[in-house]
């Protein structure tokens, strides 16, 4: 369902989309939800690893953008504003389960070997977010925000209440779990 014309004015049109969401305008909100509720959701099925939790982060993100959207300035992408507010909403809920901290004593369960540079490229991109999702909670938040969102260590370490030293670590040892799987599947 098209609201408001040619896709090709997406950009001018979010902004009478945000102006009409702050008015309470439920076309103006419903237009939002369209247009980012799939870039959205794989945000929080990469933080969440399931569907159902990423269905709730989802909502639960919707829930604060709208709340929020006085607070938009207008400085930036509004499409940015949204992503940390969903990677914010995921990391609120992972915080909650304490399951960012607890992952240092995973490698035992896992047969992690060294490291193979070129084993990640032996893999396709949907195949590699399958295995992401798969990973212990506290390596996949880590190597979500730091490979793909493009978050500094030391942002990660305020983000999720550990040090720096811990967010290198579960970084090093995502990518390790990752190329030992990719190792053992090709």
């Amino acid at each position: 369902m098209q609201l408001f014309g040619n896709k090709k004015h997406l950009g001018t049109w979010k902004a009478e989309w945000i102006e009409g969401a702050r008015r309470g305008d439920r076309k103006s909100q419903k237009a939002i939800y369209d247009a980012l509720s799939g870039k959205m959701y794989a945000i929080c099925l990469r933080y969440m690893g399931d569907r159902d939790a990423a269905e709730d982060i989802l909502q639960d993100g919707f829930v604060t953008l709208f709340s929020k959207l006085d607070s938009y300035s207008g400085a930036g992408s509004f499409e940015g504003w949204a992503r940390k507010i969903f990677v914010n909403t995921a990391l609120m809920s992972l915080r909650k389960k304490d399951v960012l901290k607890n992952s240092d004593d995973v490698d035992a369960a896992w047969n992690i070997t060294s490291d193979e540079p070129s084993a990640i490229q032996k893999i396709g991109y949907a195949d590699l977010l399958k295995m992401i999702s798969k990973l212990p909670p506290g390596f996949r938040t880590v190597f979500n925000m730091y490979v793909i969102e493009g978050y500094s260590h030391k942002e990660i370490a305020e983000a999720l209440g550990i040090s720096e030293t811990t967010s290198r670590s579960q970084l090093q040892r995502a990518r390790m779990l990752l190329q030992s799987k990719i190792k053992e599947r090709y």
